[in-house]
């Protein structure tokens, strides 16, 4: 009987020789199973749903809050748009064998560096079983495949949609084991995974800031680190008030449980007068509670908006709920540097009608994505064109920002010379 490391090992295996076969599949040949497994998930969107509730009774019972369960929820509307996901990527281009570059050298040496599969992508994630799909279905669509270990809050609901998933593969003759789950529930099967150097070519953490930390820290196997969403909306003192109102609430407001929600409030004092009355009811509404510093504090006292006092822990924080840290600065640069200090990289917003403001923003922060007169929410791989995403990476190096297609790629040189020699 193999142990769990030689399970998740052996799982590993069978992945890498799926990702063999993936690597030489042609486009109608992988869009067609991604639009047979978009078409499965909905035949079996009942059964989904059943397993997908015993998840949310476990995860009431043990006290989860009703951000993270909303993450984890999953309707026939939701399996609906999930399946749609997969189409969307089926209609995308394919990315590899795309040339990047190529050009011929004086010696006649012909260059190209074309596109090419990763191989195998692990995946580790937390309670969002459409990271289940999004992650299998990006990854076939570029030829690698898919090594899934979600958290065990949503047990049933990964097991149900896999199992859908590699029905509909085996359907289109292709290899099931491009979509597997890792088996085991326990952190070490979590250590087995990411030690599997030579197995696994790359992992993609998705989640909170612990499990991102530790999967950073003690994986062997090369890592795109994903960051967790500590994002800021600037009010510029040039801001369409309208504008303002309305991209501050759908920020913060829209859905609360999402990296790309805004978490922090930066006002410039010129127009906090004019702004915050309509802000501080609209929010209000929304049932949102600021945490403000002395003077934002003071400016809203008296107004509709519940406000308590902000801590340090504030400015760092990621709430996940209708909370939201705000402040009146003084300057852009104290904005931006409030923003430097205190922000994951993920996403910033500028609202304001000022070029010059607009220009001086976006020269001076360095995160992942900025939004220019757009919510924060649109930080995302649909929103941005890609089908779907794998994650939203905050590091800097291949792949920033929401991780489509041409992020799960790697590179090949092919040279071609006609019996040439190196003097």
């Amino acid at each position: 009987m193999l142990d769990d490391r030689e399970l998740v090992h052996d799982t590993a295996r069978r992945a890498r020789a799926a990702a063999q076969e993936l690597r030489v599949l042609t486009r109608d040949q992988k869009d067609a199973a991604l639009l047979a497994m978009a078409d499965a998930l909905e035949a079996n969107s009942a059964e989904i749903v059943a397993e997908n509730e015993h998840d949310i009774a476990r995860a009431r019972e043990n006290g989860t809050s009703d951000a993270l369960i909303d993450r984890l929820t999953l309707t026939s509307d939701r399996i609906a748009s999930i399946a749609q996901a997969l189409r969307e990527v089926a209609a995308l281009p394919d990315p590899v064998g795309e040339v990047i570059r190529g050009y011929t050298l004086p010696n006649g040496l012909q260059v190209r560096q074309i596109r090419v599969p990763i191989g195998v992508v692990g995946m580790i994630y937390e309670a969002r079983p459409n990271v289940t799909v999004d992650a299998a279905g990006l990854c076939l669509k570029s030829g690698n495949a898919a090594l899934l270990r979600g958290s065990s809050s949503a047990m049933n609901s990964n097991q149900a949609l896999a199992t859908a998933m590699r029905s509909a593969l085996v359907d289109q003759g292709l290899n099931p084991d491009a979509v597997q789950l890792v088996p085991g529930d326990s952190h070490e099967s979590v250590k087995h995974l990411m030690t599997a150097r030579g197995l696994v070519d790359v992992l993609i953490p998705r989640g909170g800031e612990s499990l991102i930390r530790s999967v950073v820290e003690n994986s062997t196997v090369p890592v795109i680190e994903t960051g967790v969403g500590n994002c800021h909306v600037y009010v510029d003192s040039h801001a369409d008030i309208d504008k303002a109102v309305a991209l501050v609430v759908n920020s913060k407001a829209q859905r609360v449980s999402v990296c790309n929600a805004a978490e922090t409030l930066l006002v410039h004092r010129d127009i906090a007068d004019v702004f915050l009355p309509r802000a501080l009811e609209a929010l209000a509404e929304a049932g949102v509670t600021l945490h403000a510093d002395a003077r934002f504090a003071g400016a809203a006292r008296g107004g509709p908006c519940a406000v308590v006092e902000a801590t340090d822990e504030d400015w760092a924080a990621e709430y996940y709920s209708l909370d939201m840290a705000a402040s009146i600065v003084e300057s852009i640069d104290e904005a931006i540097d409030h923003i430097r200090r205190w922000s994951s990289g993920h996403t910033e917003a500028i609202v304001s009608d000022s070029q010059t403001s607009i220009a001086h923003f976006t020269a001076r922060i360095d995160s992942a994505a900025i939004m220019v007169n757009a919510s924060t929410r649109f930080t995302d791989g649909g929103e941005f064109g890609f089908g779907a995403e794998i994650g939203i990476s905050t590091q800097k190096l291949h792949a920033r920002g929401p991780m489509g297609l041409p992020e799960l790629t790697s590179t090949t040189y092919i040279v071609t010379g006609d019996g040439h020699t190196r003097g």
